[in-house]
């Protein structure tokens, strides 16, 4: 057998190892896909198609979860451009962490533990499947980032992608109306009619309450108890005597 058998078979085998990995990267980037746009979906994005456009479904993503997707694209070209010096993979870790935040907010804004970003680190794919498919839905009404007064917050405006503002009016546990909206009704608000145009009946009150009248004439005297007999009764007879 010649080495170039030798070397023909190691290539074919890696063509047939690089095949096989070409269709799951794909079958895995069409599933998560899918996810993603059914998450989408519960946050009232517009347009399927941006689930299916690489990087950018990403930075859809986390602008979702209360951070500037620009930051995210910056740390993917630096870990690619500064990858040849060795300190690319820095980047790289810190674009992880980023998304990792950005799936923290999107799984509380659909009714997730915080304990559930744990499952996403180590199975991203899983994560997404059990909050594209359950029963749960998108609510705003969550404490505000802890990043939301720093530079990482989300300051930008996309077309399609309703804006966030996680956390208004949100005060010791409670969601509260957000500012400017009037928490009493206007002066001069007249409410309503009732159904079928009829007011709604008056309350009535009970009359006061009135002492019966004092009787105008005396009530008249009981009479007297009748007088006891003033005669004797006769003496019963004496039985007759026997002879």
């Amino acid at each position: 057998m010649s080495p170039y058998d030798t070397d023909g078979g190691a290539v074919a085998l890696l063509l047939v190892f690089g095949f096989i990995w070409l269709l799951i990267a794909v079958a895995a980037y069409v599933v998560s896909s899918i996810f993603m746009m059914k998450v989408f979906d519960k946050a009232g994005v517009q347009g399927k198609w941006r689930a299916w456009v690489p990087i950018y479904n990403t930075m859809i993503f986390a602008k979702l979860g209360d951070l500037n997707p620009w930051w995210l694209l910056i740390a993917w070209v630096a870990a690619g451009v500064l990858a040849p010096v060795g300190i690319g993979g820095l980047f790289g870790l810190a674009a992880a962490v980023y998304t990792a935040l950005a799936a923290y907010r999107v799984g509380l804004k659909l009714q997730k533990e915080p304990v559930w970003v744990v499952l996403y680190i180590f199975l991203s794919i899983v994560w997404l499947g059990i909050v594209a498919f359950d029963r749960s839905r998108w609510s705003l009404a969550v404490p505000p980032a802890p990043w939301a007064n720093s530079f990482l917050r989300d300051t930008t405006t996309w077309s399609g992608i309703p804006a966030q503002n996680s956390g208004v009016g949100f005060v010791g546990g409670g969601y509260t109306a957000a500012p400017g909206y009037p928490a009493q009704p206007p002066a001069g608000y007249q409410p309503p009619p009732a159904p079928g145009g009829y007011p709604p009946p008056a309350a009535t009150q009970p009359p006061p309450y009135q002492p019966p009248a004092a009787p105008t004439t005396p009530p008249a005297a009981p009479e007297p108890p009748a007088a006891p007999p003033t005669t004797e009764p006769p003496a019963s007879p004496e039985p007759p005597k026997q002879p």
